[in-house]
């Protein structure tokens, strides 16, 4: 009977347990993406949001000039990445691209991911690796689609066929998806990472065409680049602690100073 009790108890705990591990890794995750950056909005002020909204403005600007058609010509001339291009063309309209929406997508709906993603990236990493990241997983998707043209159709079910190379890229929704993913590497943040990443796979599955391709060469490209960056990190030395400016100075620690015993002539101690 008491076997069957303690059964009966371990049966009805692990969902209980189950239940609040995951509320737990929620909060984590919580705090992680979503408190610890408004903390940082709160102490930074705007200044922290400036490539969120230059990003988000950008977007706008190049939406409205594309919606005339000599518009939609020079954006197409200053910012459209196609994988026939000449490979230094590609590369100089790379920057440019981030900032060029799909005109064939709701552009609303993807300025309010673009200005978030930015926006936690920018308060998280900073503006110097913000915009690294960003870069590093639009220009991987670019030049793995040239490796794919160069490949050809029929090869492993990874190469492109040729006309492939007159569709433009996927433009800033390869940056959004690497920041995203990397921020939920390094903030070990797996709801978040598996929203990202399994959305995209998704995606590949249901509509298998470029900008799918691109959107998973984005995310394991953000992934390698976090675990690098963890790795290295884990390898630097840990910094001194140091007394913050303005702050109280830490009081000295008392240390025993050994004083030399009374030098004794002969006799007892005392004696004259």
């Amino acid at each position: 009977m008491v076997q069957e009790y303690r059964k009966y108890q371990n049966g009805r705990g692990v969902p209980a347990r189950l239940a609040l591990f995951v509320v737990r890794a929620l909060r984590r995750e919580w705090h992680a993406m979503v408190v610890a950056p408004l903390r940082q909005l709160a102490r930074r002020g705007l200044s922290g949001l400036v490539l969120a909204f230059v990003a988000a403005f950008g977007v706008i600007l190049f939406h409205a000039i594309a919606q005339h058609p000599r518009g939609e010509t020079a954006v197409r001339a200053l910012g459209g990445v196609q994988g026939d291009l000449p490979l230094w063309l590609a590369l100089l309209r790379t920057p440019v691209s981030l900032y060029v929406p799909a005109l064939d997508l709701p552009v609303w709906a993807g300025i309010t991911q673009l200005f978030l993603a930015f926006a936690l990236a920018e308060l998280t990493l900073g503006r110097g690796r913000t915009l690294f990241i960003s870069y590093a997983t639009t220009l991987a998707g670019t030049l793995t689609v040239r490796v794919m043209l160069a490949i050809g159709p029929g090869r492993w079910g990874l190469g492109l066929p040729p006309e492939i190379g007159h569709v433009l890229d996927t433009g800033p929704s390869a940056a959004v998806v690497g920041l995203f993913t990397y921020l939920s590497v390094v903030r070990r943040a797996p709801v978040v990472f598996f929203l990202t990443g399994g959305s995209m796979v998704a995606e590949s599955v249901v509509r298998p065409n470029l900008a799918g391709r691109e959107h998973l060469i984005a995310v394991a490209t953000a992934v390698v680049l976090a675990l690098v960056h963890e790795r290295a990190w884990r390898r630097l030395p840990r910094p001194v602690r140091r007394t913050r400016p303005g702050a109280a100075p830490t009081p000295p620690v008392p240390v025993a100073v050994a004083y030399p015993e009374p030098m004794r002539t002969g006799g007892r101690t005392g004696d004259r």
